[in-house]
């Protein structure tokens, strides 16, 4: 009979590896994971998404794209979301300089490999930051953005499709799915 051993490692370990790797890493708790590429589909709708956001909220918020990484210190997590909005006082981890604890929005592109993923475990995870007040997750399959918006009353969740507007509380403002889908051509494998 074999066991089998899980590695655990460091946060420091973690970002040892994550400055001589070539694709972004994700740490859970002592694992550290490779997060997947994207297609051109999936990198147009995330600076489509930055661009948007960034009109929305020129003056009030500041919109990152993927390169900023986001700690949930709580749950020991660390990752690069497709999109974060900060409002107010950008807040750095104590033990990653690089990493903000204080996103008010973030937003996940789907994609064929990471959909179960972002809409389960990770959705999971950035529920646990108090700051975060609305996770957006933009479908790589068809025009179509579900809004998980923290309310008085917990988390609720909806969806708004071609024709429809994305309207948030918090940050407060509306946008268009059809204006974020425009002139993409989407991949709906």
């Amino acid at each position: 009979m074999s066991t089998a051993r899980r590695l655990h490692h460091s946060y420091d370990e973690y970002l040892r590896a994550l400055e001589i790797s070539v694709v972004k890493l994700e740490y859970c708790d002592g694992e550290i994971y490779a997060m997947a590429g994207g297609t051109p589909a999936h990198a147009e709708l995330a600076a489509a998404i930055v661009r948007l956001l960034g009109n929305a909220l020129v003056g009030r918020c500041s919109v990152f794209s993927s390169d900023l990484k986001v700690r949930i210190e709580r749950t020991d997590f660390s990752t690069f979301p497709d999109v974060t909005v900060v409002c107010g006082t950008r807040q750095l981890s104590t033990i990653d300089r690089n990493a903000v604890v204080n996103p008010t929005l973030l937003v996940e592109v789907t994609s064929s490999s990471t959909e179960d993923y972002d809409r389960g475990e990770k959705l999971s995870q950035y529920k646990q930051l108090p700051s975060v007040q609305c996770v957006l997750l933009v479908s790589h399959r068809r025009p179509q953005v579900t809004v998980v918006e923290r309310t008085l009353g917990g988390w609720q969740e909806r969806e708004s499709r071609s024709g429809e507007k994305v309207t948030l509380t918090a940050p407060s403002l509306t946008l268009a799915v059809d204006e974020l889908y425009a002139g993409i051509e989407i991949d709906p494998a």
